[in-house]
């Protein structure tokens, strides 16, 4: 049986022990039932596994005896996608859980001249990838980039290789034949509504490949998780 794992945000490097906080504290003990002595793994999001063992089961402060540690390998090649947020944030909350599950390592939430305007409620926006994080038991917290305008990304990171997926009529790859396996990658999603064509001339000028998804047009965080899925699957050839 698995053991569960939960997150340690804050716990120092070679630490003795960890106190969880009163959330944490609660799921562990009143929500999985465990008692003093039962062994978890706690995750810090910078690649530590920890082995430990609950010393005491207080179910606000629970605290777990450290036992062992792990330093996991990192995610490679790196994969991040910018993707402009939606006005529904439901729907791009469900795109972050996704993403995260299928193993992005960065999301950048773009602003585009179509962009709806949405306040970025960073806080809960953590909490789920965290949450989605433990959940398919990686140990590498992505890094959710402050809102950053579509120029800002022109002329950074060269060496990656970097696609603009839209929805003009034009010569374009498919995703999938397009990705170099093992080569990190940085992709654009627009907006409900594509990019405007201005902007995609500048990803081009910027060296960013034109590329589809498929033959039918997908919402914005559909977009998102195909593109996430072809480059995965492309990475596994």
């Amino acid at each position: 049986m698995e053991l569960p794992v939960f997150y340690a945000k804050d716990i120092p490097s070679a630490a003795g022990s960890y106190m969880m906080d009163e959330p944490t504290s609660k799921y562990c003990i009143q929500v999985l039932r465990k008692v003093k002595g039962d062994a978890i793994l706690l995750a810090d999001g910078r690649g530590t596994r920890y082995e430990a063992v609950i010393a005491d089961d207080h179910r606000k402060k629970c605290v777990a005896e450290i036992t062992g540690y792990t330093t996991m390998p990192a995610p490679a090649p790196r994969v991040r996608i910018a993707i402009a947020f939606t006005k529904n944030a439901s729907r791009m909350e469900w795109f972050l859980e996704k993403a995260v599950e299928i193993g992005v390592q960065g999301i950048i939430p773009l602003i585009t001249l179509r962009t709806e305007k949405e306040k970025f409620k960073a806080e809960r926006l953590e909490n789920i990838l965290v949450s989605a994080m433990l959940q398919s038991r990686q140990w590498y917290l992505p890094v959710l980039s402050e809102p950053a305008p579509l120029e800002s990304l022109m002329g950074k990171e060269e060496k990656d290789q970097r696609f603009i997926a839209h929805c003009l009529p034009e010569q374009k790859q498919h995703l999938l034949d397009a990705v170099q396996p093992a080569k990190n990658t940085l992709i654009l999603i627009g907006p409900e509504g594509d990019f405007a064509p201005q902007e995609i001339e500048l990803a081009l000028q910027y060296g960013f490949a034109p590329v589809t998804l498929g033959d039918t047009r997908l919402r914005t965080e559909t977009a998102g998780v195909v593109a996430c899925t072809l480059i995965a699957a492309a990475n596994r050839k």
